[in-house]
C-alpha cells in the first residue's frame, strides 16, 4: 500500500545530490511532505512533530519499515495521523522515490517462493490472529466482525456490520436449508447471523484456534459447523460460497488454486462472493512494516489478478466497490481501541509500543482508504451465468 512506501528513500540521496542539499536528511523529508502540505513541527493537526532528530535518518534508510518503527518508538508523532497518511497517499508521493533494498528483496521472495502455502499461512494466524480475544472484543462490535462495515444507512458500527450481514444475504439470495461454506469465518458473526435470520446451514473454517472456540460457543444450538481447517481441503459440496475479508491472505501464486477450490465445492447453479481489499494496481508483495507488523504473508489482489484467476471458472455477476466504507470501520474500530486501552494494557504485552502499533495500523489503513489508494470489493460470481439474469442488490 501507499501508505507509507513514499518513505522507501535508500536511493533517494542520490536525486537529492543535484538538488544542492544532499546529506541534509531533515531537508530532504521537509521538501517532500511539503508536496503533500505536511510541514514538520507544524501547528496544524496532520503535520508532523518530531522528538528525535535520528528519525530523519532512520526514514531515509530504512524506509517504510523505519518510519512505522520510530513512530511506534515514539520519535514522530503527530495529532490527526489517518489525515496525515491520507495526504502523504493523495499525494502520490511513493511515485517520486526509488524502492529501497529490502523492497527488490521481498519481490524476489515473491516471486521464488509461495509464501502462503500450508505451512507458511499459519504464520499470520499466530502472530496476529491469536492474539488474544481480548483485544478483538476491546476493538470490534458485539458481533466480532472484523471486515468492512456496510455504512449506507448505518449510524454505527454494530448496525454497519450486521448491514454487510444481510447485504452478503441478499447479494447471494440465501434460502431456508441452503448449505454454506463460510471461507475465513473469524469469530462466527456472519455464520451466526445467516444462521439465525436466513435459516441456512453454514459450515465456518479458519486455521485460528482462537477464533473457532469463541464461534463454536457463540454459534451453539444453530446448524453451524465450525472447523479448524484450510479451504484446500474442504471436499463438501454448497449451495453458496462467501469469503470475507480471508482473500487477502491467500497470495497470487494461490488464486488459482483458491478459485478451483470454490468451482468444485460449489453446486452447478451456486453462487459465490468474494468479499477483499483490493489494490488499483498490481503488485507480488505488501508495505515492509505491514508485513512485519501486522500481517505477515499478506497481498493485495489487484482485479486483474482476480479476472485470472476467475477465467474459465466463473461468470462475473456484480461487482460492488464501496472501499470509502473501510476509512469508517477503521476509524471506529480504533476509537473502541483507543477507549478500552486502559484496561486492556494490564493483560497487553508491549505496553506503549504495541498501543502506538495498533494506532498506527488503523489510522494510517484509514487514510489510505480514504484517498482511494485500497479499494474494499464484493464480487459475486457463478459457474456458468445466472440465466435469467443477476438482479444486482445495494
Amino acid at each position: 500500500m501507499k501508505i507509507v512506501r513514499f518513505v522507501a528513500l535508500c536511493l533517494v540521496a542520490i536525486c537529492c545530490v543535484s538538488s544542492g542539499y544532499a546529506g541534509d536528511t531533515k531537508k530532504i523529508v521537509e521538501k517532500l511532505l511539503l508536496q503533500a502540505d505536511i510541514q514538520i513541527n507544524g501547528t496544524r493537526p496532520w503535520d508532523i512533530t518530531v522528538h528525535n532528530e535520528k528519525f530523519y535518518g532512520r526514514m531515509l534508510s530504512q524506509g517504510s519499515l523505519g518510519l512505522g518503527e520510530s513512530y511506534m518508538d515514539g520519535w514522530w508523532d503527530s495529532q490527526a495521523l489517518d489525515q496525515t497518511m491520507f495526504r502523504i497517499v493523495r499525494a502520490n508521493l511513493s511515485d517520486k522515490v526509488k524502492p529501497t533494498w529490502s523492497v527488490v528483496w521481498a519481490y524476489t521472495k515473491a516471486c521464488l517462493t509461495n509464501l502462503q502455502d500450508k505451512k507458511r499461512c499459519k504464520k499470520v494466524i499466530k502472530e496476529h490472529y491469536q492474539l488474544g480475544n481480548d483485544l478483538y472484543t476491546a476493538m470490534l462490535d458485539p458481533t466480532m466482525a472484523y471486515s468492512c462495515g456496510y455504512w449506507k444507512d448505518a449510524t454505527h458500527l454494530q448496525g454497519a456490520q450486521e448491514a454487510k450481514f444481510d447485504l452478503i444475504c441478499r447479494k447471494l439470495g440465501f434460502k431456508k436449508g441452503m448449505k454454506v461454506l463460510d471461507i475465513g469465518c473469524g469469530w462466527g458473526g456472519f455464520s451466526k447471523y445467516a444462521a439465525e435470520k436466513y435459516g441456512v446451514e453454514v459450515v465456518g473454517i479458519t486455521l485460528s484456534e482462537n477464533q473457532a472456540n469463541y464461534a463454536k460457543n457463540i454459534c451453539k444450538g444453530l446448524s453451524v459447523e465450525i472447523r479448524i481447517q484450510d479451504y484446500r481441503d474442504v471436499k463438501d459440496s454448497f449451495d453458496r460460497i462467501v469469503e470475507v475479508g480471508m482473500f487477502e491472505h491467500v497470495g497470487e501464486k494461490n488464486y488459482r488454486t483458491f478459485m478451483k477450490t470454490v468451482h468444485r465445492c460449489l453446486k452447478p447453479d451456486g453462487l459465490f462472493m468474494l468479499h477483499t481489499i483490493g489494490r488499483n494496481t498490481s503488485s507480488k508483495t505488501t508495505d515492509p512494516w505491514i508485513n512485519s507488523y501486522i500481517f505477515p504473508n499478506g497481498q493485495l489482489p489487484s482485479i486483474r489478478q482476480i479476472g485470472t484467476s476467475i477465467e474459465g471458472l466463473f461468470v462475473m455477476e456484480d461487482w460492488h466497490n464501496f472501499g470509502l466504507d473501510y476509512d469508517k470501520t477503521l476509524m471506529a474500530w480504533f476509537t473502541q481501541f483507543d477507549k478500552n486501552w486502559q484496561t486492556l494494557k494490564e493483560r497487553r504485552a508491549g505496553g506503549e509500543r504495541f498501543y502506538r502499533m495498533w494506532k498506527y495500523y488503523l489510522l494510517s489503513c484509514a487514510g489510505a482508504f480514504r484517498a482511494r489508494d485500497i479499494q474494499l470489493w464484493q464480487v459475486v460470481l457463478s459457474k456458468g451465468g445466472v440465466l435469467e439474469g443477476y438482479q444486482t442488490v445495494r
